[in-house]
Order: C-alpha cells, then sequence, then structure tokens
C-alpha cells in the first residue's frame, strides 16, 4: 500500500500522494486539520499522485469541503484521479465537488 502523505507546493497549494482508501484515510484527514487551521482564503488540492481510490477517498474530499466552509475558505480539486471521478458520477456528486 502506498501510504498516503501531503506535500507542500506553496502555502494554499498541496499534492496528495499514495492510496485514498478505507485504510487510509483516517490518518491524512488527521494529517490535514492544520492546514485548514492555517489556509488564508483558498486552499487548492492536486489529486495527480493518488495511486489508488475508493469511496473513502470521495468521503475525505466531502468532508475537506466541510471543513473548508466551516473555515470560511474555498477549496478546490486538481487533477482527480478517474477512480474518483466514477464514483462521484455514480453517486450524483460530480457537481457538488469543485473540481477544477
Amino acid at each position: 500500500m502506498d501510504t498516503p502523505h501531503i506535500e507542500t507546493l506553496d502555502s494554499c497549494h498541496y499534492r496528495i500522494c499514495g492510496e485514498l482508501n478505507f485504510a487510509s484515510v483516517t490518518a491524512l484527514l488527521a494529517a490535514s486539520r492544520s492546514y485548514f487551521n492555517s489556509a488564508q482564503g483558498a486552499i487548492d488540492i492536486d489529486l495527480s499522485a493518488v495511486s489508488r481510490a475508493d469511496s473513502a477517498g470521495l468521503a475525505l474530499l466531502l468532508e475537506w469541503m466541510r471543513m473548508a466552509a466551516t473555515a470560511g475558505i474555498d477549496i478546490s480539486y486538481h487533477n482527480l484521479p478517474e477512480q474518483l471521478m466514477t464514483i462521484a458520477r455514480a453517486s450524483n456528486l460530480e457537481q457538488v465537488l469543485p473540481i477544477e
């Protein structure tokens, strides 16, 4: 399993690397909390380095949207893997996600 981690590209741009699945998203969620607490205005998340994802990965993206709304910041996702897009379409969430 590819252990997920967050790469900081700059103060509001991040890249998610590794697998997003039931076994791994809890740790990634915990690691991401500080980014939302310190963000100013917007967060951009690049998912191009996600090697594999399941519905827990989609749940993580939805939770990040909730956290961003609570913090009063905008969030956008870039380069969603096809696995996540397929799950989002099947769940009728494709239009809900802030995909750039």
